[in-house]
């Protein structure tokens, strides 16, 4: 028999969030000066020495660039008085001498829904791309330590530097944008910079040898610079990964209430049992099957399910998802190199719509999902009125290997037990 060692995914729809803008160039919310969105600060003195506006707490602005735009054409639609405190200096002096400053911040409701609706923007998009890396198997890199080359998943790298050299960055899954990290880091390295205490050194051996000897193979953490590689810096805008882990999470027991209204997630789709098309609901995953494989395919697999009861409906799914994943037919057993050449031949031959003997799919090892994310499994409905001769109230759960039952019970340790 042939196994399955690795937990299987279905493929999983994408997220239908926008891609974010993705301009390099910040412009000034009155004119038309442009700052690279590296010089941030140099966007903020202009706007504060030429046009005298102050953008109140910057750093809890999730996204600068969007934040700009958004304000630029509300300031262009209204007078700046409607939005922005008045704040006037030097107010004993002469007037000529006196400058007002237009402060912008959050206690202006609109400005406060614009930031929470970035963070949540930025959030979505940093989730959707930390799970895109997560599966993606088209990773190439070669490690900064060794020069062995790596593809398929950046875990693979990820898990050779910590076990062969000693380089921990963290756990794949607490990281995104790996490859520009990757890159920041080799970039240190090729500049013989030492990753850790960041001092340039002459040549190549001597920052070897520097940072073996002085157990400096990890990055610094006070470097603001990684923080954006880090899931757990996006958690809360404005608090660094230090004030997220020191914060004592006992004061949240004390609300018991939460508030759950601004969850979102995606529709949950199932996987078509014979190729790879999605849908939300079970009718329209039938219809396609109907339409695209088979006429009578629908009826087959409703009659056949309904006939069943709910074990047995998870065990015929788990059975044919196993037979695909194998690019075997499931009727004749013969096998295919691809799957696209066995729906063919079960096309041809009518084998999509004709199961085996019952006894070949009933089996216990069919309990266990082929896949784990399979959303058609927990869309099955028990007919619990049906009881068919061969079926009872209660199913037991046997062992799958009962060619020696003396032997087993032998050797069971429930003997011990007892």
């Amino acid at each position: 028999t042939e196994c399955i060692l690795e937990p299987l995914s279905l493929p999983e729809s994408p997220g239908d969030v926008a891609a974010v803008e993705s301009s390099p160039y910040v412009p000034c919310i009155f004119c038309k000066e442009c700052y690279l969105s590296a010089e941030q600060n140099q966007l903020l003195k202009h706007m504060i020495i030429e046009h005298k506006l102050v953008i109140a707490d910057v750093k809890l602005v999730a996204d600068f660039r969007r934040y700009v735009l958004y304000w630029k054409k509300r300031f262009a639609e209204q007078p700046i008085t409607d939005f922005c405190s008045v704040i006037r200096t030097n107010s004993e002096a002469p007037l000529e001498e006196q400058d007002n400053y237009f402060l912008l911040c959050d206690v202006l409701p609109e400005d406060r829904i614009l930031r929470e609706q970035l963070q949540q923007n930025r959030l979505r998009e940093i989730l959707e791309q930390q799970q895109r890396e997560r599966y993606d198997t088209s990773f190439h890199s070669i490690c900064m330590f060794c020069d062995q080359e790596f593809t398929g998943n950046r875990s693979v790298l990820l898990n050779h530097m910590a076990r062969e050299h000693a380089f921990n960055i963290g756990l794949p899954d607490n990281i995104v944008n790996c490859n520009e990290f990757l890159s920041v880091l080799q970039k240190k390295l090729d500049n013989l910079q030492c990753l850790y205490c960041e001092k340039i050194f002459r040549d190549k051996n001597t920052l070897k040898d520097h940072m073996r000897k002085k157990q400096h193979r990890r990055i610094n953490a006070k470097n603001k610079e990684y923080d954006k590689f880090y899931m757990i810096n996006y958690l809360e805008f404005g608090k660094s990964w230090e004030e997220v882990q020191s914060e004592d999470d006992r004061e949240l027991l004390d609300n018991l209430e939460e508030d759950w209204s601004g969850w979102e997630e995606h529709p949950v789709s199932a996987v078509c049992l014979f190729c790879e098309q999605q849908a939300d609901t079970t009718e329209k995953l039938y219809l396609h099957m109907q339409v695209r494989l088979v006429p009578n395919i629908i009826s087959f697999i409703a009659l056949e399910l309904e006939s069943l009861n709910f074990y047995q409906q998870v065990k015929l799914v788990n059975f044919i998802r196993r037979e695909i994943h194998h690019c075997r037919c499931y009727n004749c057993q013969e096998k295919f190199q691809s799957k696209g050449g066995l729906i063919s031949h079960m096309e041809e031959t009518k084998h999509i719509t004709f199961l085996p003997a019952r006894s070949t799919w009933d089996q216990p090892q069919y309990y266990f999902p082929t896949y784990e994310n399979d959303t058609l499994l927990c869309t099955l409905s028990d007919s619990e009125d049906l009881i068919t001769e061969d079926q009872s109230e209660d199913v037991p759960v046997v062992s799958e290997d009962i060619s020696n039952l003396k032997a087993l019970k032998q050797s069971s340790v429930l003997n011990q037990l007892l």
